[in-house]
């Protein structure tokens, strides 16, 4: 005859263990909400898909070790890690100041990244930071309304423009409010004990390849292969642990993902910089005492002299123009659109008398915003 305690009893035992259960995800919840506003203080991202990795991997072992079944055991965690980040969310929501949400191009890691931790670690009420894997997608969550603003790498002072973000600002519903710019040093990134004479690729943004060409054609052995971001190609380098194979990223990504620096500062060009704007659906006031910059698109009509017409009304008012970029419309064929930046407010009486001129030469003008100019 089978003995042992009853039913009733193995129940509220088992009862027991699952209020206690129940307890620790309460106070792992707790946790959660220390690690929101810690992040916040920092202006990094809520998810880091590499920190979620390392903890489903050290489940994985434990439950194995306990003789658990490491499958469902990693089913749970993940779940238990949506929960959290859920709950995140909703705490910061529950703050009596609202964070600013910051959609960026890149992963934790990348100068995107990097830059947005830069320009809004130190913000009253604090920022939520989300990594985009495009250009795109960042401005479509500002479109959305699930950002309030994306900041976007738009030139390169050695690689040139980015096209991908001129083409979103003519998409339109977005206001350029403000620009940074930040120096890039670019690194040679390879798994610990790699060589130079070892590597057989090397991967990054196309931007950051062009940027270093020169040491690349040092290379001769060495093949390119372009990823959506510097940090994320850093990070598949970490995961092949592969050492003919490198990435270039920054030195924050090697620290952060446990690569060696192979060489420090190859871009082509000591004081390479990269130029970012700030957009956002409604624009912001430019401070009085700022020196303010217009940026704006026209479609000039197809006659000859009318681009350097636009240009002498400028020239005219002794309006300084910074840039100037063409890029084609795409439903119209060998026909471009111009983006012009000039320093100059668009409300000041020579920028209206020149925007007046210059509507009798295109077939399309928008101003883009007036913001403060880096320093």
């Amino acid at each position: 005859m089978l003995t042992g305690p009853d039913l009733q009893t193995l129940r509220e035992s088992i009862e027991s263990i699952d209020r206690e259960l129940m307890k620790q995800i309460k106070r792992r919840m707790e946790l959660v909400e220390q690690v929101a506003t810690a992040k916040l203080r920092a202006a990094f991202p809520f998810r880091d898909q590499l920190r979620e990795e390392q903890v489903l991997q050290r489940v994985r072992g434990a439950a194995v070790d306990l003789g658990l079944d490491a499958h469902v055991i990693e089913r749970l965690y993940r779940l238990i890690m949506e929960m959290s980040i859920s709950h995140q969310q909703a705490h910061v929501q529950s703050l009596d100041t609202t964070p600013l949400r910051v959609a960026y191009q890149g992963v934790e890691g990348s100068y995107s990244h990097l830059t947005s931790q830069r320009r809004y670690a130190k913000r009253s009420g604090g920022v939520l930071l989300t990594g985009c894997s495009t250009v795109r997608q960042a401005t479509d969550a500002v479109r959305a309304g699930t950002a309030d603003v994306a900041l976007l790498p738009i030139e390169n002072s050695t690689a040139g423009s980015i096209n991908e973000t001129y083409d979103e600002l003519a998409e339109g519903r977005l206001t350029v409010t403000a620009e940074v710019i930040s120096q890039v040093e670019h690194c040679l990134l390879a798994v610990p004990g790699a060589k130079l004479e070892d590597l057989r690729q090397v991967s990054s943004h196309p931007q950051a390849l062009k940027q270093c060409e020169e040491f690349l054609l040092s290379l001769p052995q060495v093949v390119t292969e372009a990823e959506f971001d510097t940090a994320g190609a850093a990070r598949k380098v970490a995961e092949a642990k592969d050492k003919s194979r490198a990435a270039i990223a920054s030195q924050s990504a090697a620290e952060m993902l446990g690569l060696q620096v192979l060489r420090q500062g190859i871009q082509m060009q000591a004081g390479n910089a990269t130029r970012f704007v700030e957009v956002a659906i409604e624009s912001v006031p430019c401070p009085a005492d700022a020196v303010c910059k217009t940026s704006m698109v026209m479609a000039i009509d197809h006659h000859a002299g009318h681009l350097g017409q636009v240009l002498m009304e400028f020239g005219q008012r002794n309006i300084q123009v910074t840039k100037l970029e063409s890029r084609p419309i795409p439903t119209d064929a060998w026909k471009y659109r111009f983006y012009i930046d000039v320093l100059a407010h668009a409300d000041s009486a020579e920028m209206v008398a020149a925007l007046d001129k210059i509507r009798e030469l295109t077939g399309e003008l928008r101003l883009l915003g007036t913001y403060p100019q880096a320093q």
